[in-house]
């Protein structure tokens, strides 16, 4: 594994939010297979409308993730994931992702993930759990915490 993967599964090894279900060697399954993309300040990684065919994990810098309702989410980092709405639903995005400073992020392309999940079931049901966890995290942020359902 090159120091650069290896970089890049400590980072996202360590990340608190995002794929947090995923393990070191799942981390290093993906690194391999992923497309590393660059977006520098103000670049859209994610068009709303537009089918994603895929999710980004971001490896360095923040996004914003932009809706149509004005509904502001904190900035994502290293470590989360975006498109993955689209991804799973296999539809446009509902939001617009924009880059915030200089950015570094994974591509992978919807076949490559269902290639690696036929291999790996193990690194199937982690993924989609974490998705999952991801996605109940950001609507609970969206409820807001004195909503009857954000309470605990």
């Amino acid at each position: 594994m090159s120091k650069d993967i290896q970089r890049d599964v400590a980072v996202l090894s360590a990340a608190k939010r995002g794929l947090i279900y995923l393990t070191a060697n799942d981390w290093a399954l993906i690194a391999d297979k992923a497309v590393r993309k660059d977006f520098k300040q103000g670049a859209t990684m994610v068009e709303e409308g537009k089918l994603t065919n895929g999710v980004y994990l971001v490896l360095s810098g923040t996004a914003r993730v932009e809706i149509p309702r004005r509904v502001t989410f904190p900035a994502i980092g290293p470590g989360e994931v975006c498109g993955e709405v689209s991804f799973i639903d296999d539809l446009p995005a509902t939001a617009r992702v924009v880059a915030l400073e200089p950015l570094e992020a994974y591509f992978l392309d919807r076949s490559t993930l269902q290639t690696m999940f036929e291999l790996f079931p193990h690194l199937a049901s982690r993924f989609y759990r974490s998705l999952a966890a991801n996605l109940s995290r950001r609507l609970r942020d969206l409820i807001g915490p004195m909503s009857p359902l954000g309470r605990k």
